[in-house]
């Protein structure tokens, strides 16, 4: 059995057969390979379990060499055991292969090609990038638009913000510029979200996913660029909750997969956008619903307990986290719910078991998952200083309030960090960080308390001393009183790999009323400011502002809150 790797997405084809040529280069490629500086194609020609053999050619698209140098990494324990037309020698997982006497000349347009043997136990992935003397093969070398950069389009950074800029939706930004005052943030990077099948393409109103890829080129310049996509269109999608119903249905796994994820994942593969570090967040408000929303539950819905049965929920992920995985410039971060959701006892380890359920379905493993998101679409305060979860008002503890009803956690941050042990407590790789949305956690203004409650009893110390200023945890639209949270910023705790504003300030959770649309959403009550609540946020009052759009429009008078309670302040 013949596994091969030549990873020009949009040029070359890869190939998998027992003979034969490893890449098929069409007509309308032959263009972008003279951008691409070299291509290298790797193909194991057998494998017997705890050995192979591999043939590698490199191709040379830039000036004429005299002697060449070709390395790459192993993510598991390869071991080259003996090679021929090169010499090959081994540190670790690095591995680097030079030429022999008789092979150092490489024209442009050239190849050359060397073979080994190995040896290994596990799997044998095939390398995810390559270069030739120092330079990535495979990859824009900018001449065409992609800008420069080392992070994209081979071996995956630790964490992708790191030392990068984000992108600037300019869709969002001149959203925003044209409120009054709105220029304070215009200029703050927000996903991009991919909530329905024509939002790949664009319409006349819209981008598209080329064209916000295209728009991030030309902002990237010669650093590294991230691009935050939201992956958002399961079937049966938001079980618990109306105002961000799907158009496709419970049962059409088939059409997620080939109408949504396939065209995604072509168009991310594009050798164009190779040197953009693409972030996805994969499928918010799904996964979390089959702990919390299923079986006997007060909270159980039939939708719920439907999407529980049929498994496309578990399948839908595992597939995206599969093919999008496979694109070595792209991030997973999977949606982990917020501290309002999953932190009680019943909720946050067997939510963790879910979620690693999906992300080994479908061909998908944890090393698709480059981490996990929270708090997106929702308003839980970052972190909560006037009360921990350890203090006890005359000798009552503070998980015994009405707020915080037994929760372990009392804020995103605290959360976000311990779900992220309890993920690799399960099995997800040590290295997965975490990213907190604060688009609407701010929660300032003046009605954020400068200090504790009082101490005349437990839910008046809570309540006195909250940021967080919902009636209750479970509302989740068009908060009334919310604020913007902290700025995107890489690395600002311990485990996190960024705060962003994942959702963009400023659109609407869902609509006030029923309004007849064609994006498949539908009214919910927790959108009507004069409902009264149910089970999930204690038959509460919804806490949401009215005169609101369908999910997704502009809210000008949301973003105009937004900004007024900002935290911190707007200057």
């Amino acid at each position: 059995m013949s596994r091969t790797r030549t990873a020009v997405f949009a040029a070359l084809a890869l190939v998998a057969g027992a003979s034969g040529p490893a890449v098929a280069v069409t007509p309308a490629a032959q263009a972008a390979i003279s951008a691409i500086p070299c291509t290298v194609d790797y193909k194991i020609q057998n494998d017997w379990g705890s050995g192979f053999t591999a043939a590698v050619t490199v191709t040379n698209n830039a000036a004429a060499k005299s002697g060449w140098s070709v390395k790459w990494s192993y993510a598991g324990n390869q071991q080259v055991s003996s090679y021929w037309n090169s010499k090959i020698t081994q540190s670790g997982t690095a591995v680097t292969a030079n030429n022999e006497t008789y092979n150092g000349t490489l024209a442009t347009g050239g190849s050359v090609s060397f073979g080994f043997n190995g040896t290994y136990s596990g799997t044998n992935a095939i390398p995810a990038a390559f270069t030739l003397d120092g330079v990535t093969c495979n990859v824009d070398d900018g001449s065409s638009g992609g800008g420069g950069g080392g992070g994209g389009g081979g071996t995956r950074v630790d964490n992708p913000y790191a030392g990068a800029k984000v992108y600037v939706n300019p869709e969002w930004s001149a959203n925003a510029a044209a409120e009054p005052g709105g220029t304070r943030v215009s200029n703050q990077p927000t996903g991009v979200w991919l909530d329905r099948i024509a939002a790949i393409n664009g319409t006349g109103t819209s981008m598209g996913l080329r064209a916000h890829l295209d728009a991030a080129l030309a902002q990237k310049g010669s650093g590294e660029e991230v691009v935050q996509l939201v992956v958002y269109d399961l079937p049966g999608r938001d079980c618990s909750a109306l105002a961000s119903n799907g158009e496709i249905g419970p049962t059409e796994i088939d059409k997620y997969k080939t109408q949504f994820i396939d065209p995604i994942a072509a168009i991310l593969s594009d050798s164009k956008y190779a040197s953009l570090r693409i972030v996805t967040t994969i499928e918010l408000d799904s996964l979390p619903n089959l702990v919390t929303n299923t079986g006997s539950r007060a909270t159980a819905t039939a939708n719920c307990n439907s999407m529980l049965a049929n498994g496309n929920y578990v399948k839908g992920v595992g597939y995206a986290l599969a093919k999008l995985g496979a694109i070595p410039n792209v991030y997973n971060y999977l949606d982990a719910g917020h501290h309002g959701w999953l932190g009680w006892d019943d909720n946050f380890a067997p939510s963790a078991q879910v979620l690693h359920q999906a992300a080994t379905a479908e061909g998908a493993t944890v090393d698709d998952v480059q981490g996990f998101i929270t708090d997106t679409a929702n308003y839980s305060a970052l972190k909560e200083n006037n009360f921990t979860v350890n203090d006890t008002v005359n000798g009552t503890s503070v998980r015994q309030s009405k707020w915080v009803d037994w929760n372990r956690y009392v804020d995103e941050l605290s959360f976000a960090q311990a779900f992220r042990t309890e993920l690799v407590s399960v099995g997800f790789n040590p290295g997965i960080g975490m990213l907190i949305d604060t688009s609407r956690n701010g929660w300032g203004g003046s009605a954020r308390p400068a200090g504790p409650g009082p101490t005349t009893s437990v839910d008046a110390y809570v309540d006195g001393g909250r940021y967080d200023r919902r009636i209750h945890v479970g509302n989740w639209c068009n908060q009334s009183g919310a604020g913007l949270g902290e700025r995107p910023q890489a690395s600002p705790a311990a485990g996190i790999d960024a705060y962003v504003w994942m959702k963009p300030p400023g659109e609407s959770d869902g609509s006030s009323s029923a309004i007849p649309n064609d994006e498949g959403k539908g009214f919910d009550r927790m959108c009507d400011p004069t409902y009264t609540g149910n089970a999930r946020n204690g038959n509460n009052m919804s806490g949401a502002l009215p005169n609101a759009p369908l999910s997704g429009h502009w809210f000008s008078a949301q973003f105009q809150q937004l900004m007024a309670n900002a935290y911190p302040p707007l200057s």
